[in-house]
């Protein structure tokens, strides 16, 4: 048994319209989830660094400068698109944030994980949702006409 369903003219406008804006609109999903992840993380780092050392540190803010966003790709392999939080690099003495953002998450022989990382995602998945969904049906809503 086949099924055919006629979408009126302007329906189907409405659905092109959206086809070929939706790099624009996943863009501005991407970049407003991750950056409430990205805010979240850098106040969990701004807690740990420094904190529960065995003798006096001076943080030098290179960390914490370094964190940031990616802009958004297209990803080839899903169809989809990316954005990354993470660290640039190297460090002015030439040791990746990557790794000092490892250790201070995971720890190290003699020095306890500081995890800020993993509690940030844990801490926003909720709200990133919410606001990437609600993003994502504005930015529909804008292509369509408002209707």
């Amino acid at each position: 048994m086949a099924f055919q369903i006629k979408l009126s003219k302007e329906f189907a406008d409405n659905l092109k319209k959206v086809a070929i804006n939706m790099d624009k609109v996943a863009e501005r999903a991407l970049v407003e989830g991750a950056s409430i992840i990205e805010k979240q993380m850098r106040s969990n780092l701004q807690k740990v660094i420094g904190s529960g050392t065995k003798s006096q540190s001076k943080p030098t803010g290179q960390l914490l400068n370094a964190l940031g966003k990616s802009p958004v790709k297209a990803n080839i392999k899903t169809g989809g698109w990316d954005i990354k939080i993470g660290f640039l690099e190297p460090r002015k003495d030439g040791t990746p944030n990557a790794l000092v953002a490892n250790v201070l998450e995971y720890g190290k022989k003699g020095q306890a994980p500081k995890p800020f990382m993993k509690p940030a995602l844990n801490a926003t998945r909720r709200k990133v949702r919410t606001t990437m969904s609600r993003v994502i049906d504005e930015e529909i809503e804008k292509i369509m006409g408002g209707k």
